[in-house]
């Protein structure tokens, strides 16, 4: 990433640990559009990429829907899903690996759920189909660890941890199928996976009023850090900020 880039989303971050959503979409925002723009050094948006960096803006501008979500400005979340079906339909004619293309499909289902837009059902679907249709001779575990899918796996990790203490509520194992022998099935467990629970945990951080920063790198039970809202010493370090696990209120050090 762009020194610009990492400047916006370490704002981002700390305006969701100061509970500024809207400040945090506008953050998360910014991030996908330079993104978009160069994803990374020397890389234009329009240029066929087999890792997918890409991916990365289409996955801020989902955090950014949901931070506005949460923020009580649906109708700037309705706009970043608009934009987002938009540009990941679009990508396709850059992406053109049909692993990448369903990839993209999910994308556009995850824009719906988090836009508050209709048919995210039916988008889920699609990009079941179109994982199911690969042939056997691709790596689902190659393609599943590009940074375009885990760009994809991102939003949901993110709005789930909010909602299960801090924690990882999102596991590799539960997004994928379990057998990668079986290319199309193991991906398309991605898309069913998601129908079925992303659009609940969106529901459940707009309800609560609250979206965790995404998790970095995290200890647990420090004898330096404290948190000053729930007295929890486990620690997340994200962006430039030093975070708590479970609440992801600035530390006291």
């Amino acid at each position: 990433m762009s020194a610009g880039i990492e400047t916006c989303r370490a704002k981002a971050v700390g305006a969701l640990a100061k509970r500024a959503y809207e400040r945090a979409g506008d953050e998360y925002t910014r991030v996908g559009w330079q993104t978009l723009a160069a994803p990374r050094e020397g890389m234009s948006g329009f240029e066929p990429d087999e890792k997918g960096w890409i991916g990365r803006g289409l996955s801020a501008l989902a955090v950014a829907a949901v931070a506005y979500r949460v923020a009580g400005r649906a109708d700037r979340a309705t706009h970043r899903g608009v934009e987002g079906v938009a540009v990941a339909q679009d990508l396709t004619t850059t992406l053109a690996e049909p692993v990448q293309q369903a990839c993209l499909a999910e994308f556009v289902a995850d824009f719906r759920v988090v836009g508050g837009l209709s048919d995210a059902a039916a988008a889920y679907d699609d990009a079941a189909a179109a994982y199911a249709e690969l042939g056997d001779d691709i790596d689902p575990q190659y393609w599943g660890t590009t940074p375009l899918f885990q760009a994809a796996a991102a939003p949901i990790k993110q709005a789930a941890r909010s909602t299960d203490n801090g924690e990882i509520a999102v596991t590799w194992e539960a997004l994928h199928g379990s057998d990668p022998a079986q290319p199309g099935a193991f991906l398309a467990h991605r898309a069913r996976y998601k129908n079925q629970r992303f659009p609940m945990f969106v529901e459940q951080v707009v309800d609560k009023g609250y979206l965790a920063a995404p998790r970095g790198t995290t200890a647990y039970n420090t004898d330096q850090y404290r948190c000053p809202n729930c007295e929890s010493a486990d620690v997340n370090w994200i962006a430039d900020s030093v975070l708590c696990l479970r609440c992801s209120t600035p530390m006291d050090e």
